[in-house]
């Protein structure tokens, strides 16, 4: 499974040169960018810092860095600054799980209990609560495509909606708890009844979490080898795993919330991050990274799956990935259960993974129809358009990611730099 690198050494992103003009970009109007968010958030404390980078034709068109990643011991953001990106782990654990759909080990179809035994004959909740559930069998079995779609009938334990979040909540299901894994997950999924039938609704849920344990199993590597191996070496993704080195420790970003008063409160220290030394690898929001290393993420995608010499997975697979799997091309503001997610819901539509722009104007913002994209819990973001040939990537330390529009900002401030 083991990509070789022996003739591949990527050029790192330096994020301290950048060509507006040969991005076919305005410098003023981009640099309206950095003047939106300091005087909107960075200066009057709403978030201690953010790096926003534009990449168009392959450019590196504009960078803006500003404020601190840690404001205890006043440390400024600076290019390398390492951030917890929560969600947009989802992207690549898709990526990495489709590698082994292409060598033919699965099909989107397979139920889920193929690899997942004890998932065998699940059930639906009618009624009652935990303990003592009330249940249907499934009107189908989960296939792995519901999984990767969000229509698989999990939750999340912060959506506060129902019974089954409350659940996930009372037996702490998916949380990095010392000791916790994989495995721990997948038993404790299995006492647990579903929101609804497999394919009827969409729900943003642990899903990809059983991605990352789909891919230990079909693959025979633990998750973080696995993605080191298959995405993150090929890259050049030298700073992205599941917790800081210690050598990394220096950059780290601390990550905030706001109190009852909307001010700024520590929510994990960087120097004492409940991000070390896990042992549950989430692949739904567990990876640290960089604005650098998922640029070449980004580029890879905007390369139709390929940078460089190396090719991650193929332009028909990434395709097939980024259309929208929703029953007759429907939005999520039609399918989507009420609840948190990463996108507006409305002129949006979910593939593989990915959120898919379908409809620019029931959206409201001016993305490209068939840009794909993602965010996180900590407020980062990345969108791709293939059409402008444009990726951008946000990285702040925010939580939650409601808490600001920053997506929808950040694409007119983006869209009306571009010059040809």
């Amino acid at each position: 499974m083991v990509i070789s690198t022996a003739l591949w050494e990527p050029l790192l992103i330096d994020l301290n040169q950048f060509d507006p003009a040969a991005a076919g970009m305005s410098q003023r109007r981009l640099e309206r960018i950095g003047e939106h968010l300091e005087s909107r958030y960075v200066t009057p404390s709403k978030i201690s810092g953010c790096l926003t980078a534009v990449l168009r034709r392959d450019e590196l068109a504009y960078v803006h860095m500003a404020g601190e990643r840690d404001r205890e011991r006043k440390l400024p953001i600076t290019s390398d600054t390492l951030f917890r990106i929560y969600s947009m782990t989802k992207p690549v654990t898709s990526i990495a799980l489709m590698t082994l759909w292409e060598r033919g080990l699965f099909a989107l179809d397979d139920p889920v209990a193929r690899f997942i035994p004890e998932w065998e004959g699940l059930q639906v909740r009618v009624g009652g609560a935990w303990p003592d559930f009330e249940t249907r069998a499934v009107d189908r079995p989960m296939r792995i495509r519901d999984l990767l779609t969000h229509q698989s009938g999990l939750t999340y334990d912060f959506m506060y909606a129902t019974n089954i979040d409350k659940a996930y909540r009372e037996l702490k299901l998916a949380r990095a708890l010392k000791g916790y894994t994989l495995q721990d997950m997948i038993e404790q999924l299995a006492m647990l009844p579903l929101e609804f039938s497999p394919g009827e609704r969409w729900n943003y849920s642990v899903a990809t979490d059983v991605l990352g344990y789909l891919i230990e199993r079909i693959s025979g590597q633990s998750l973080p080898d696995f993605l080191r191996t298959v995405i993150f070496e090929p890259l050049g993704m030298v700073d992205t795993a599941f917790s800081p080195r210690e050598d990394q420790l220096e950059r780290f970003a601390s990550c905030y919330t706001r109190d009852s008063r909307k001010r700024l409160v520590l929510q994990d220290d960087a120097q004492a991050s409940q991000f070390m030394g896990r042992s549950f690898f989430s692949g739904g929001g567990g990876l640290v990274s960089t604005a650098s290393d998922y640029l070449r993420f980004c580029q890879m995608l905007l390369g139709g799956g390929a940078l460089g010499e190396q090719r991650i997975i193929g332009a028909k697979t990434l395709e097939l990935m980024v259309a929208n799997h929703l029953p007759n091309d429907a939005d999520l503001a039609s399918v989507a259960m009420a609840g948190f997610s990463e996108t507006h819901h409305e002129g949006v539509g979910f593939g593989l993974g990915f959120a898919s722009k379908i409809d620019a104007v029931r959206n409201g913002y001016p993305a490209s129809r068939g840009s794909y994209y993602w965010g996180g819990m900590a407020s980062t973001l990345f969108w791709i358009d293939p059409q402008e040939d444009l990726a951008v990537v946000f990285m702040t330390q925010l939580i939650p990611s409601s808490t600001f529009n920053f997506r929808g900002q950040l694409e007119a401030l983006v869209y009306a730099a571009l010059e040809s």
